[in-house]
C-alpha cells in the first residue's frame, strides 16, 4: 500500500486533487479539510488510503494533508454504517479536533447536522469512538464544552445561520473563538463571529 505521495499539485478542486509525481498523475478524493490546506501550494505530501467500493469492488483512493486526518478518517470508516464517503462528508464539515470535541462532549446536534448524518448514525459514533479518541489522547481538554457553553454554541449558530451565514463556517469560526475565549456568552461568539465571517 502506499502512504504517501510527493509531487506537483496539478489539479485541485474541493472534492478531488492530481499530484504529479515524476509525470504520473494520481488523483485521489480529498476532503474540504484537505482542500483548504492544499489551496495555493504549488506540491504537497498527502497521505493515502484505499478504499474498496461495495457496490462494485472499484478501488477508490483518498488523499489527506496529514496524518492525523487520515488516522480519523479510519476510526470513522470502522463505525459500522459509516463508509468512506460519510467519512469524507464529516472531514469536509469540521476539522479533525472539532470532530474529536463534538464527539467527546457528545455533542450529537452537531454530528446529526452533518448532511447523510441521522440521529441513530450520531449516536453510533458517539458510542464507538468516544473511548478509541480519549485513549488516543484526541482533544484539548482546556476545549471541551460543558452544558452551559453547547446551549450558547448552539444558540449563537442558529442566530448566525439565520443572518444567512453558512453553517459550517459559522461553526469553525465559533470553534476558533471558544479556543480563545473558553467561557464566551451567547452574545460575545456571535460579536466575534461576525468579525470573523
Amino acid at each position: 500500500m502506499i502512504d504517501y505521495i510527493f509531487g506537483k499539485v496539478e489539479e485541485l478542486t474541493p472534492t478531488q486533487v492530481v499530484i504529479d509525481n515524476n509525470g504520473i498523475g494520481y488523483r485521489l478524493e480529498i476532503s474540504l479539510q484537505t482542500y483548504a490546506i492544499l489551496e495555493g501550494r504549488a506540491s504537497a505530501k498527502i497521505y493515502t488510503q484505499s478504499q474498496v467500493n461495495t457496490r462494485d469492488g472499484s478501488t477508490i483512493d483518498y488523499g489527506f494533508a496529514n496524518k492525523d486526518e487520515r488516522s480519523l478518517f479510519q476510526l470513522i470508516t470502522s463505525v459500522s454504517g459509516m463508509g468512506a464517503a460519510s467519512a469524507r462528508m464529516v472531514l469536509s464539515s469540521f476539522t479533525t479536533e472539532e470532530f474529536r470535541q463534538a464527539v467527546l462532549s457528545e455533542n450529537i446536534n452537531l454530528i446529526k447536522a452533518v448532511k447523510g448524518i441521522g440521529l441513530k448514525t450520531a449516536q453510533r459514533l458517539i458510542l464507538e469512538l468516544k473511548d478509541k479518541i480519549a485513549e488516543s489522547g484526541g482533544g484539548d481538554p482546556t476545549v471541551l464544552f460543558n452544558a452551559a457553553t453547547n446551549e450558547s454554541v448552539e444558540e449563537a449558530t442558529s442566530a448566525l445561520v439565520m443572518l444567512g451565514f453558512n453553517k459550517a463556517n459559522v461553526q469553525k469560526a465559533i470553534q476558533n473563538i471558544l479556543k480563545a475565549q473558553p467561557n464566551a456568552k451567547v452574545e460575545d461568539i456571535i460579536k466575534s463571529a461576525l468579525k470573523i465571517l
